[in-house]
Protein backbone atom coordinates (compact mmCIF):
# COMPACT_ATOMS: atom_id res chain seq x y z
CA UNK A 1 0.00 0.00 0.00
CA UNK A 2 1.06 3.78 -0.87
CA UNK A 3 0.43 6.73 0.39
CA UNK A 4 -0.61 9.72 -2.28
CA UNK A 5 1.29 12.41 -1.16
CA UNK A 6 4.78 10.86 -1.14
CA UNK A 7 4.14 7.37 -3.39
CA UNK A 8 5.91 5.40 -0.65
CA UNK A 9 5.26 2.41 0.88
CA UNK A 10 3.18 2.88 3.97
CA UNK A 11 4.42 1.28 7.41
CA UNK A 12 3.21 -0.34 11.12
CA UNK A 13 3.71 -0.93 14.23
CA UNK A 14 3.52 -3.71 15.41
CA UNK A 15 6.14 -6.06 18.46
CA UNK A 16 8.15 -9.01 18.04
CA UNK A 17 9.65 -10.64 21.34
CA UNK A 18 7.98 -7.44 22.99
CA UNK A 19 10.36 -5.44 20.53
CA UNK A 20 9.45 -2.80 18.54
CA UNK A 21 8.86 -3.17 14.61
CA UNK A 22 7.77 -1.07 11.58
CA UNK A 23 6.67 -3.73 8.99
CA UNK A 24 5.15 -2.40 5.33
CA UNK A 25 1.56 -2.76 5.13
CA UNK A 26 0.53 -5.37 3.36
CA UNK A 27 3.43 -7.48 4.15
CA UNK A 28 3.12 -11.15 5.53
CA UNK A 29 3.47 -11.67 9.43
CA UNK A 30 6.61 -14.09 8.28
CA UNK A 31 8.24 -10.72 6.55
CA UNK A 32 7.53 -9.10 9.47
CA UNK A 33 9.45 -11.30 11.59
CA UNK A 34 12.31 -11.64 9.38
CA UNK A 35 12.42 -7.26 9.24
CA UNK A 36 12.88 -7.97 12.94
CA UNK A 37 16.07 -10.32 12.59
CA UNK A 38 13.91 -12.71 14.99
CA UNK A 39 14.09 -16.36 14.44
CA UNK A 40 11.13 -17.88 13.99
CA UNK A 41 12.19 -20.82 15.77
CA UNK A 42 15.16 -22.49 17.35
CA UNK A 43 15.89 -25.74 15.88
CA UNK A 44 16.37 -29.27 18.24
CA UNK A 45 20.20 -28.12 17.53
CA UNK A 46 20.28 -24.84 18.35
CA UNK A 47 20.02 -22.97 14.66
CA UNK A 48 17.93 -20.18 14.45
CA UNK A 49 15.45 -20.71 11.91
CA UNK A 50 12.77 -18.45 9.76
CA UNK A 51 10.30 -19.46 7.37
CA UNK A 52 11.11 -21.69 4.47
CA UNK A 53 8.19 -22.02 1.99
CA UNK A 54 5.99 -19.37 2.11
CA UNK A 55 3.08 -20.84 1.18
CA UNK A 56 1.55 -22.64 4.56
CA UNK A 57 3.02 -25.86 4.14
CA UNK A 58 6.42 -26.52 5.77
CA UNK A 59 5.18 -24.60 9.35
CA UNK A 60 8.96 -22.90 9.44
CA UNK A 61 6.80 -19.97 9.93
CA UNK A 62 4.77 -20.61 13.06
CA UNK A 63 4.70 -18.75 16.00
CA UNK A 64 1.86 -17.19 18.39
CA UNK A 65 -0.20 -13.86 17.21
CA UNK A 66 -2.17 -12.11 19.23
CA UNK A 67 -1.89 -15.12 22.05
CA UNK A 68 -2.86 -17.22 19.13
CA UNK A 69 -0.32 -20.29 19.20
CA UNK A 70 1.04 -22.26 15.99
CA UNK A 71 -0.31 -19.48 13.44
CA UNK A 72 1.69 -19.68 10.05
CA UNK A 73 2.65 -16.32 10.09
CA UNK A 74 3.46 -17.02 6.22
CA UNK A 75 -0.25 -17.16 5.56
CA UNK A 76 -1.49 -13.89 7.54
CA UNK A 77 -1.06 -10.27 6.73
CA UNK A 78 0.65 -8.40 9.45
CA UNK A 79 -1.59 -5.41 10.90
CA UNK A 80 -1.36 -2.47 13.00
CA UNK A 81 -0.16 -3.52 16.95
CA UNK A 82 0.14 -6.70 16.49
CA UNK A 83 2.17 -9.19 18.75
CA UNK A 84 4.10 -11.84 17.77
CA UNK A 85 5.86 -14.09 19.70
CA UNK A 86 8.53 -16.45 18.38
CA UNK A 87 9.81 -19.49 20.17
Amino acid sequence: MRTRATNTPQTIALKVNGRAVRATAGASVAAAIVMSSEPCRISVSGQPRGPLCGMGICMECCATVDGVAHVRTCQMAAREGMEIVTG
